[in-house]
């Protein structure tokens, strides 16, 4: 999985997102404190279509309206605004449809300036990108490759509203947790990660490993130039890529990890890997 899947792209022209503070928005006015906040906001280099590519299947997207603009239009949002949700849903359908057995997790999660209306808008944009694609709730237990297969589903979306009750299609947020460690310390992420999945539950939902580390206000102040990539996620990425390495999948293992800037590492290929040792399991048990 990725972490803010959208944001290789941000817009530094349009006003700051509403998922900012008041003082935020105000100093953002001047261009140069945009073009700080896109060092910052960037967490993925690599376009939908290209992370696809590179072999993740889970995505973590934040939504917003844009306050102020006419209709009911709505962006990828982390600080600034990306581009808009339609126009990635579209990206992600046009690599299913190449792709038949491929199968993707949307984890919609933190929702900006929107209204019931805005959701139903965005919602029905969901279904029309992919249709039949979409799995209904079912037990997650059961949620197989070979049952998705079957079913010719490719798609499980994740929307933390209430509204998630009216439509089928739309799973709960809370069948998808993401314990966030919210520290700048790569070895309080690693014990946090640890810790919280010797907490997951055995059965019934899956299960996020957020292994990022995220800047504090003076994190930033200091090294305001240099951005999150190159003070946060250079740095540490080979000791979290080592901790993913020796982690086991399967109940109370690991089942998603998500990372900064995917491509930096073999992180992708690392991740995958993991399956063989429930190959491996399997044949050891046959």
């Amino acid at each position: 999985g990725s972490h803010d899947s959208f944001s290789y792209w941000v817009d530094e022209k349009s006003p700051v997102g509403p998922d900012q503070a008041t003082a935020i928005k105000r100093l953002a006015r001047i261009s140069l404190v945009r073009k700080i906040m896109k060092k910052w906001s960037v967490t993925q280099n690599l376009t939908f279509k290209e992370q696809l590519e590179g072999g993740i299947r889970y995505f973590d997207l934040r939504v917003s309206s844009k306050p102020g603009e006419i209709g009911q239009e709505i962006y990828f949002i982390h600080g600034l605004f990306g581009i808009k949700v339609w126009d990635g849903l579209k990206e992600m359908n046009s690599f299913l449809e190449q792709h038949p057995k491929e199968v993707i997790f949307l984890d919609f999660n933190h929702f900006y300036a929107m209204d019931d209306s805005h959701h139903h808008f965005l919602i029905n944009r969901i279904r029309s990108a992919f249709e039949s694609k979409l799995c209904c709730v079912e037990c997650v237990e059961y949620v197989t490759l070979l049952y998705m297969w079957e079913k010719k589903h490719q798609v499980l979306v994740f929307y933390h509203h209430p509204l998630y009750q009216v439509y089928p299609f739309l799973w709960p947020g809370n069948k998808m947790p993401a314990p966030w460690a919210n520290t700048t310390n790569v070895h309080k992420l690693l014990q946090f990660l640890e810790t919280t999945l010797g907490e997951r539950s055995r059965y019934g939902t899956f299960h996020v490993s957020q292994a990022i580390l995220t800047p504090r206000v003076k994190t930033i102040a200091r090294h305001l130039i240099r951005g999150l990539k190159n003070t946060l996620v250079h740095r540490n990425l080979p000791m979290i890529l080592n901790w993913v390495k020796a982690q086991k999948p399967g109940v109370m293992g690991v089942n998603i990890i998500t990372s900064d800037f995917v491509e930096l590492v073999d992180f992708a290929a690392t991740v995958i890997a993991l399956n063989n040792l429930l190959l491996e399991a399997d044949e050891s048990a046959t």
